[in-house]
């Protein structure tokens, strides 16, 4: 990777590798990925931007990282489907932030520190600290192998 820091990076912003070796678990589907070669998420199979997630059908346990920029549908999305693990930034004045905290997933807070990697292979700092949801036992369970997990 480059040295580069870009401190507030656009939607295109891949989940760090150690979240996922810390997680221990593969995934059916990835409902907000790229084709993009950095792409670090053990899924099967997975939505692109072209496949238009929000109208496809969730299958199985599924990892999300939204777009931070329009996270309302794809949380609303996340809790009907009932299974799986998403990633979303903690500063929000949007209703969906209500919406996961007072559902039944299980919820931990990641380092503020974190990075994401960018397309470009650069290092992205969000101006915001993110956090982790959890639907499903197994998925509470696994989200407690990244830190203290709220239920």
């Amino acid at each position: 990777m480059q040295n580069e820091v870009i401190k507030y990076g656009k939607d295109e912003c891949y989940t760090p590798k150690w979240i996922f070796d810390k997680l221990g678990l593969i995934f059916d589907l990835d409902v907000a990925s790229s084709n993009h070669h950095l792409i670090t998420v053990p899924a099967k199979q997975k939505y692109t931007i072209d496949d238009d997630a929000l109208s496809k059908p969730w299958f199985g346990r599924v990892w999300m990282n939204p777009p931070f920029t329009k996270v309302t549908p794809w949380v609303d999305k996340f809790i009907q489907h009932g299974n799986g693990l998403c990633l979303v930034p903690t500063s929000s004045n949007g209703k969906w932030g209500n919406k996961l905290w007072d559902s039944d997933a299980g919820c931990t807070f990641l380092p503020a520190n974190m990075w994401f990697v960018g397309a470009s292979g650069h290092i992205v700092k969000h101006r915001w600290r993110c956090a982790m949801f959890a639907l499903g036992d197994d998925n509470v369970a696994a989200l407690r192998n990244i830190g203290k997990v709220k239920l």
